[in-house]
């Protein structure tokens, strides 16, 4: 997996990897998952789902809350991780390796892609 430098960042704190062959790699920041608690559920869009960049397209529950899942681009979901399905915990454990959450073909490129130096900067009061 890429180093959290290399990624890009959403401001609903999802990371998106650069896209291999048209296909990006999807997952929520180390922040969101501290800021989720332990999470205890991840409902995750289907292989075939079209998502769209900004709208929800799943969602994660933790002993804390439910939070909606937004889909950092445009395309169709290729496949999903049923780890994160089967243990939600990976999130927390390795936001950024085994817990990532889904992978898609892009339709499009992301419009409102963070830089890491960007997102570091949007989290840094929190």
């Amino acid at each position: 997996m890429s180093n959290p430098q290399q990624l890009r960042y959403t401001k609903e704190h999802e990371w998106l990897s650069d896209a291999v062959d048209g296909v990006a790699t999807v997952g929520i920041t180390a922040f969101a998952a501290d800021a989720l608690g332990d999470v205890v559920y991840a409902q995750l869009p289907e292989v075939g789902d079209t998502v769209t960049e900004g709208e929800t397209c799943g969602e994660l529950e933790s002993t804390k809350s439910v939070s909606d899942l937004y889909s950092p681009v445009s395309g169709e979901i290729v496949e999903f991780n049923q780890d994160v399905v089967d243990d939600p915990a990976l999130v927390n454990s390795a936001p950024f390796e085994g817990g990532w959450l889904f992978k898609v073909k892009l339709s499009e490129e992301p419009k409102d892609a963070l830089s890491f130096d960007e997102y570091t900067a949007l989290t840094a009061g929190n």
